[in-house]
């Protein structure tokens, strides 16, 4: 596909070196930029891995599971239901 693009001057300088360093062609070289470039520019983000580190938690002084309906009325109060 044929089309008409205005490169900024410190690229097209960066890219017609870069042809002439590879003997490629300044099409091909520019091609390839924009695949490695746009590849990279619409690729999502990775997202950082959820971590958490566990601990203990244990049970307070003067509770017990022994009767969880006790356990329930303390924390919720005596009238939820």
């Amino acid at each position: 596909m044929r089309t008409t693009l205005t490169l900024d001057t410190d690229v097209a300088s960066k890219a017609r070196k870069g042809a002439a360093k590879l003997g490629k062609p300044f099409k091909e070289v520019i091609n390839a930029a924009l695949r490695l470039g746009l590849d990279q520019l619409l690729k999502p983000p990775a997202a950082k891995p959820y971590c958490t580190e566990p601990r203990p938690m244990g049970l307070r002084r003067g509770f017990s599971y022994d009767n969880v309906a006790d356990l329930i009325a303390r924390a919720e109060g005596e009238d939820h239901q």
